[in-house]
């Protein structure tokens, strides 16, 4: 069979740096196929995707992927650890990928495979630095990037390598093949035109985050230049329909309810609840009215607005410790969002590679055959997921959209 390329993304929304590195992607690797894990509702920081997960599907095989699967939500909300574990464990059991490709803030794969081989087997003396950093109170991502350094030795080489976003999901991908022991390779492409959290944007490139803050200030004029036609059709379709979710203060009230209505006990459930961090999250949503002033008051060197964000996102999904404790121990399921003639002929062979494997291509059809408890709970945060998601639509916030939207087709 010819090789076949695996991509984890958000594709939030899919524009021109996206078909760059899919398309580099493909000829560097001399891959004939694509498969592609993307998140869905919302993403890996804590927030809403843009637009909703078929709609991002649909960019993705209108503009060269061949095969699209969702990263269930219980990864897809989850640390950059479990992100990319969840991740390459789903493209591992397909049994026929080649290659994974990501994008990286560096060119050079051995400096992040080194990282991760640290991250990864954690020697002794890595532990020791780790804990003494975490000591002085700064956060677990600064204090691992420190320990790291001091552990390398070298810091012309690796510094600034665990600040950049992409070189930590990188990281994360190396050290999760290495986890899972698979045989898939890594292929590193270098974002040389804009940075993840850059707002300016060239003349035709400009990172998802520049997009969403176009699109949140009525930017519009621009987007033309920096999205695939498709893309930005899809796009467009979307908010005219008043059917985009810009971030997560949409559900503002919700969570402030939902954090107020809960016990400090049921908030340290959360992922992400450590060391008391469930009082200081109590006062404040007792006494704040926006989530803006829920950050001010809850700032601290030790937690990461990142991680904040995602337990506020915790909060309004309804997923605890045990679900993510449950997700890092079972072989997820295989849910399929869309797919051309080229994808249906991967899943005939993914099927008799591993003929046990879950494909799910019905949620009716798989929540009424399915005996395992566990891959049940995961699909039903799945649907929970899309279910409050709609609530942020300006119009026809409906529900049950898993049972009644098919699968994204092309060809």
């Amino acid at each position: 069979m010819s090789k076949v390329l695996g991509i984890v993304a958000e594709y939030n929304p899919f524009h021109n740096g996206h078909l760059y590195h899919l398309e580099k992607s493909k000829k560097d690797t001399g891959s004939s196929y694509t498969v592609a894990i993307m998140s869905g509702n919302f993403t890996q920081r804590g927030n809403t995707s843009l637009i909703d997960k078929w709609s991002k599907a649909q960019t993705a095989i209108s503009n060269g992927v061949d095969l699209v699967i969702e990263l269930p939500v219980l990864y897809a909300t989850s640390s950059a650890e479990n992100f990319a574990e969840g991740a390459v464990r789903i493209l591992d059991s397909l049994g026929i990928i080649d290659y994974l490709s990501f994008g990286a803030e560096t060119s050079e794969l051995e400096i992040l495979d080194q990282c991760a081989d640290v991250l990864y087997h954690e020697p002794k003396k890595y532990k020791t630095l780790l804990s003494h950093e975490l000591s002085k109170g700064i956060s677990f991502p600064k204090a691992r990037e420190n320990a790291l350094m001091m552990y390398l030795n070298d810091i012309r080489k690796f510094a600034n390598v665990l600040s950049s976003p992409n070189n930590i999901l990188g990281i994360e991908y190396l050290k999760a093949l290495k986890k899972t022991n698979s045989i898939i390779e890594p292929y590193c492409i270098p974002r040389n035109e804009v940075g993840y959290h850059d707002l300016d944007y060239t003349e035709n490139m400009a990172s998802s985050t520049a997009i969403r803050n176009m699109i949140k200030n009525d930017g519009f004029s621009a987007l033309s230049g920096l999205m695939p036609a498709s893309s930005h059709s899809i796009l467009i379709q979307n908010m005219k329909a008043g059917h985009i979710v810009p971030d997560i203060h949409i559900f503002e009230k919700q969570i402030l309810y939902l954090l107020r209505k809960m016990s400090p006990a049921e908030i340290a459930k959360l992922p992400d609840v450590t060391e008391g961090l469930e009082f200081a999250i109590k006062n404040a949503v007792d006494s704040c009215n926006t989530l803006s002033e829920f950050f001010t008051i809850i700032k601290s060197k030790r937690y990461t607005s990142t991680r904040l964000q995602r337990i506020l996102l915790y909060a309004l999904l309804g997923i605890t410790k045990k679900d993510i404790a449950m997700s890092k121990k079972i072989p997820p399921y295989i849910r399929v969002l869309g797919l051309n003639k080229r994808g249906k002929f991967l899943i005939s062979e993914i099927a008799k590679e591993n003929p046990k494997l879950q494909i799910v291509t019905s949620v009716k059809r798989f929540t009424d055959d399915n005996s395992n408890k566990n891959l049940q709970i995961m699909l039903e945060k799945d649907i929970w997921a899309t279910n409050v998601y709609t609530l942020g639509y300006e119009e026809d916030s409906l529900s049950n959209l898993d049972f009644t939207k098919k699968i994204v087709t092309k060809g």
